[in-house]
């Protein structure tokens, strides 16, 4: 192939090609078809040029046009601020409002098995011996103790980072976890409120269950919430795969799964906040009722926040699931 003469031949293409490119007004339909024309022309000219005659200096200059005309024709997409307060204001509350039904039976049902064995360790010493030496279990339970130390044992900014990232890696595990049915869900919501449970029968025996409700309750309001939903959405993501309702069981764990990855990235900013509670509130010389109002105040903010502006979301066709025109398509469709 003679290249001079391919490029005299094809020069003017890729000049408007590039021109069409440059473009800062948006193009008509007929510019738009005649981008997409050019740009084909010009993948098929930098494949002759490759297979033929290889230049660098041309290669070069058509491999980047075509790079650059193949963004502008598939709409590459960037996120915006938009994107964030789309999903801060609409997208996370729907899902999490859509969930309510899953995860308010969850928080019910666990806090009472939380509450029972709370209860039969505190009743039955026996089962106490089990958990620990008797000494060990003062050593637990006494005032200036290994539960009342345990918030202040570190620096409040690394306490609360490392409370962050173990919680929101508990709740992820949850969400991912769920597609198995929403097994592993109950096992990890069982261990979670089996160390709720030791620690409400241990100080109860010991005559400090206001203590220990007093340091939990500020900051486990909001934390134990946004662990119930993660559970209760796990465990809807479970039952989809077995009962998808009128969508296909693709379809339907595509959206749901979609769906709750967003719902982690939100619950992660949840225990963000509880746990800046628990490293700088738990542990601070503010009295109990303080402590415990500003965790009420938190549980009371979050469960607005959701109901408001999620079931606002919800009744105007909001899901939680990504925007319709980033999602893959369903059926067939013509470019």
């Amino acid at each position: 192939m003679d290249l001079d003469v391919f490029v005299s031949a094809h020069r003017a293409e890729w000049d408007r090609l590039e021109a069409l490119l440059r473009r800062r007004r948006r193009l008509t339909g007929t510019e738009a078809d005649e981008l997409v024309a050019l740009y084909q022309r010009a993948a098929t000219h930098l494949s002759l040029i490759r297979s033929s005659a290889p230049d660098p200096q041309l290669t070069g200059r058509l491999s980047q046009l075509v790079a650059h005309a193949r963004s502008a024709v598939t709409g590459t997409r960037r996120a915006s601020w938009r994107d964030v307060n789309r999903f801060l204001l609409e997208g996370f509350p729907a899902a999490v409002y859509r969930a309510r039904h899953w995860w308010v039976p969850t928080a019910v049902v666990s806090t009472v098995v939380a509450a029972l064995l709370g209860w039969w360790i505190g009743t039955h010493p026996e089962v106490q011996s089990t958990i620990a030496a008797p000494s060990e279990l003062r050593q637990l339970t006494r005032p200036g103790g290994e539960y009342e130390t345990y918030y202040s044992s570190h620096p409040a900014a690394a306490f609360a980072a490392q409370v962050w990232t173990n919680n929101a890696q508990a709740a992820a595990m949850c969400l991912v976890l769920g597609v198995f049915l929403g097994l592993p869900v109950l096992w990890i919501l069982f261990e979670n409120m089996l160390n709720l449970g030791v620690g409400i029968g241990l100080m109860s025996s010991a005559g400090r269950l206001d203590t220990f409700l007093g340091l939990v309750l500020p900051h486990g309001l909001l934390e134990l919430t946004a662990v119930f939903v993660a559970a209760g959405t796990g465990l809807r993501l479970g039952w989809t795969l077995i009962d998808p309702g009128p969508r296909t069981r693709r379809t339907a764990l595509a959206e749901e799964g979609r769906a709750a990855v967003g719902m982690a990235i939100g619950l992660a900013l949840v225990l963000l906040v509880s746990g800046a509670i628990e490293g700088f509130v738990t542990p601070s010389g503010l009295p109990t009722w303080a402590r415990i109002g500003i965790g009420i105040v938190a549980e009371l903010s979050f469960l607005t926040y959701v109901y408001v502006l999620g079931g606002r979301a919800v009744r105007t066709g909001g899901t939680g699931d990504v925007v319709a025109d980033e999602r893959s398509a369903s059926v067939p469709t013509a470019a």
